[in-house]
């Protein structure tokens, strides 16, 4: 399947809600829940707008995931910029009928291309240790685990293992 990236816009609102809503079940299988807030659209429509927000200030860039079509396949983001130290970190989550595809694969090299035409010159990221699949993308876009250590989740409470992973552009 053939992907691109494309910056985050305000005209993006409904579909990206589509989106979450279809994948919510899936998605918090992993990771924490957004809350119930999140998933009624007056509230969503809020939080994009902040979202942009960030995104014109520099602050973090938002990039829905695309197949040919123009259908959004999953996102990728590039947050909490540290302009002045170079420091970023990535974060991505694929929708539920597009896993195993290669897809975070491709996106994660796209966004790292892009990242490289910025003032990011080092992205960070982490991971459960149980999160296979999300180690190997990383990895075979040249990210090395730095440390691993234990922390509260808020996913369901427990503590869990996270793998922490750094990669000079």
């Amino acid at each position: 399947m053939e992907i691109f990236i494309d910056k985050l816009k305000e005209q993006d609102a409904e579909e990206l809600f589509k989106f979450e809503c279809n994948n919510r079940t899936f998605f918090e299988q992993t990771v924490p829940s957004r809350g119930d807030d999140y998933y009624i659209f007056e509230t969503f429509k809020n939080r994009h707008r902040e979202l942009l927000k960030e995104q014109a200030e520099n602050i973090s860039y938002f990039y829905l995931i695309k197949n040919e079509s123009g259908s959004i396949v999953g996102r990728i983001n590039l947050v909490d910029i540290d302009n002045t130290n170079g420091v970023a970190h990535v974060g991505y989550r694929i929708g539920e009928k597009y896993t195993q595809r290669g897809i975070a694969n491709k996106a994660l090299k796209l966004l790292l291309n892009k990242a490289s035409e910025s003032s990011v010159n080092q992205i960070e990221a982490k991971t459960t240790s149980n999160n296979i699949a999300s180690q190997k993308v990383l990895e075979r876009n040249g990210f090395k685990r730095i440390s691993i250590n234990v922390e509260q989740s808020d996913l369901n409470g427990q503590k869990e293992t996270f793998i922490h992973y750094s990669r000079a552009l």
